[in-house]
């Protein structure tokens, strides 16, 4: 039997810190009081201070002396700038190997079934697994991890909670995409980007 794999404790604490940003217990400007939160958890000080560096490194919060963590007050700028630099990535990945087109229609098929079920939080989870299967697909670490490092699946939702962005539910865009990549399109990495950056009427100059 192979060993459990645990999660290191500021991941965890972190998720919930993601969880309640995206479910709305902490809004624009709230502090993250740092005791509170781990006494709440049963855990010490030091993971939850970790945890939140991370998201500061994320741009979802802010510290500063004598004054704790406060959840940052997005702007569309940063949604903007998120998007941007998501959606170069992902046309970078399909100029280094297309992705498995199988693993696209199962995750196309989940966004069918999310809107169907009008559950906003599978809509999120397929439509960004949908995109990872795209970074993944080169075999580059790096790329990769500069993705992921962009909360991909948080700033969704926050976008669609603070901005009212349109949900993840267009699966024709999808559809789309996975039609260019059958028929081996020069041109989708382009049609990518702009998929990409239409998630948020923001996003596009």
């Amino acid at each position: 039997m192979k060993p459990v794999v645990r999660s290191p404790l500021r991941d965890q604490i972190r998720q919930v810190v993601l969880d309640g940003l995206i479910d709305g217990r902490w809004g624009p400007g709230d502090r993250v009081v740092e005791r509170q939160l781990a006494t709440e958890l049963g855990v010490s000080q030091a993971p939850v201070r970790e945890a939140l560096r991370e998201l500061e490194a994320l741009r979802l919060i802010e510290s500063a002396p004598n004054r704790g963590a406060r959840v940052r007050k997005l702007t569309e700028t940063d949604l903007r700038e998120v998007y941007q630099v998501r959606a170069g990535l992902e046309e970078t990945a399909v100029r280094l190997r297309r992705p498995p087109v199988a693993a696209l229609r199962a995750h196309v098929a989940g966004l069918h079934a999310a809107a169907a079920a009008d559950s906003l939080t599978d809509q999120v989870r397929h439509g960004v697994a949908f995109h990872r299967e795209i970074v993944k697909a080169p075999g580059n670490d790096v790329l990769l991890a500069v993705w992921e490092s962009l909360g991909v699946e948080v700033w969704t939702h926050l976008s669609i909670r603070l901005f009212r962005a349109r949900a993840v539910e267009n699966t024709a865009g999808h559809e789309a995409l996975v039609a260019a990549f059958e028929r081996d399109d020069p041109h989708v990495g382009a049609l990518l980007r702009e998929h990409v950056l239409d998630y948020s009427s923001t996003a596009r100059r």
